[in-house]
């Protein structure tokens, strides 16, 4: 099992972060703010309890970043091979892991095999790259495989020699630059033979490097089977977590729980209630009084937890499906924390009580849950260490409009509140302890 499953993941969105111009070309001049201004940043997600660093995309891109056209180059929005070595540096300082994303299933048009390509035929080494159709007797070009419909982004043939290298020395590259392994985009468009002929050629020479899938729906454990990818993005338990919160539905997160304890037997899963594709949680949620609620699941089940830069402030943002759908979700934040607004304090505060109570349980990432009583509307349950039942805590969830009594003699409370007496949560409350016999 990968050493980096322990860790606790601040995500941030660097070309959004960071005000990059949406487009490549708008931006003539060196970029306003480069990687290494995110070194403030490192400070608070540190103080925060994470001890990583999920990039979003850095790498030469043409727009959003998952259009890439070179993975050896820092997009030059964001600076240059010294802004990123300035950044590790500060990362490694201050002992957060850094990892980055690879959008290896497909490019953008601008890449320079596929113009190769394009320009030297369908007998050149580069066409064996993609899947391109060319049209007989004509100078037309070839109509290219793209990834779900957008025509900017041209899918890789996975089943070329040359694309498994090419993906191989990126990895090693960067790796060799100080990155502690990679979330692989789009993985689930990826045949798995592909990733386990790659990664055990580059485990062999970054033995410790940790690779996380995007993976959205499907065999989730035959997928980190058949890959050998050690982790991959746990959607479903985050669609569980909202869902049955504002449904007021708790036997949709006890079912989730329930699947999440057999995915931990064979991995550790990234967790997460929000990242650079999805609403924000403050904004999916109905009611902002479960916002503690969904943090405490987050916390205190199995998994990698990964926070996405603003959630920890109660960030509000919605994900449309349209051309700039995603830019809510994806803001320019201040160039330090001194910059953010007040509003936010009271759930930052929460989320450093629920890093610390976590960190301080290490064997929470893999913990095994059990479900204790269930209800529409509460739910209470327990994560106990794997290797030793012993070493365990209760969680009570209560999103009715009246208070919640354990059946248990007391509760020792850990985070959260009680009513009065020691077994009592109240009505929209909760509470993370050690149940009493």
């Amino acid at each position: 099992m990968n050493a980096l499953k322990d860790t606790i993941w601040w995500h941030l969105y660097p070309l959004g972060f960071l005000g990059a111009a949406p487009i490549a070309g708008q931006q003539q001049d060196a970029p306003r703010r480069p990687l290494s201004t995110l070194e403030p940043w490192l400070d608070y997600a540190a103080e925060l309890g994470c001890t990583g660093i999920a990039l979003g995309p850095i790498f030469a891109s043409e727009t959003h970043g998952y259009d890439t056209v070179d993975h050896f180059r820092i997009d030059p929005r964001l600076g240059d091979d010294e802004d990123f070595d300035l950044l590790a540096a500060a990362a490694k300082k201050r002992g957060l892991r850094l990892l980055l994303d690879g959008v290896f299933n497909h490019v953008g048009r601008g890449f320079e095999p596929f113009e190769r390509a394009v320009r030297e035929g369908p007998d050149s080494e580069a066409a064996g790259w993609f899947h391109l159709r060319w049209k007989r007797g004509a100078d037309a070009p070839p109509r290219a495989g793209v990834f779900e419909g957008h025509d900017a982004l041209v899918t890789l043939n996975h089943h070329e020699p040359a694309v498994a290298d090419y993906v191989e020395r990126v990895m090693n590259h960067w790796l060799a630059r100080g990155a502690a392994g990679w979330r692989l985009d789009a993985a689930y468009a990826v045949p798995p033979s592909f990733w386990k002929q790659v990664l055990p050629r580059v485990r062999a020479r970054f033995p410790d490097a940790y690779f996380v899938g995007e993976v959205i729906h499907g065999d989730y454990v035959r997928m980190v089977a058949d890959s050998t990818l050690d982790s991959l993005t746990q959607y479903e338990l985050w669609k569980a977590i909202w869902s049955a919160l504002n449904d007021q539905n708790f036997f949709e997160l006890s079912a989730a729980l329930e699947r999440h304890e057999g995915f931990l037997q064979h991995m550790t899963p990234m967790t997460f209630l929000g990242n650079h594709d999805v609403t924000r949680i403050a904004s999916q949620l109905q009611d902002e009084r479960c916002l503690p609620h969904a943090l405490a699941v987050l916390m205190t089940v199995g998994g990698s937890p990964s926070i996405y830069a603003g959630d920890e402030q109660a960030f509000r943002g919605v994900k449309e499906h349209r051309a700039g759908g995603d830019d809510a979700v994806r803001p320019e934040f201040p160039p330090s924390p001194s910059g953010l607004a007040p509003y936010g304090q009271s759930m930052h505060a929460l989320h450093q009580e629920l890093i610390s109570l976590r960190r301080q349980r290490p064997w929470l990432c893999d913990g095994r849950t059990e479900v204790l009583s269930l209800t529409n509307t509460a739910l209470v349950y327990r994560t106990s260490a794997r290797a030793d039942p012993r070493q365990s805590i209760d969680v009570a969830l209560n999103i009715g409009a009246k208070r919640l009594k354990l059946p248990h003699a007391s509760f020792e409370l850990l985070a959260g509140g009680l009513h009065n007496a020691r077994n009592i949560v109240p009505h929209h409350g909760w509470a993370i302890g050690h149940i009493g016999q």
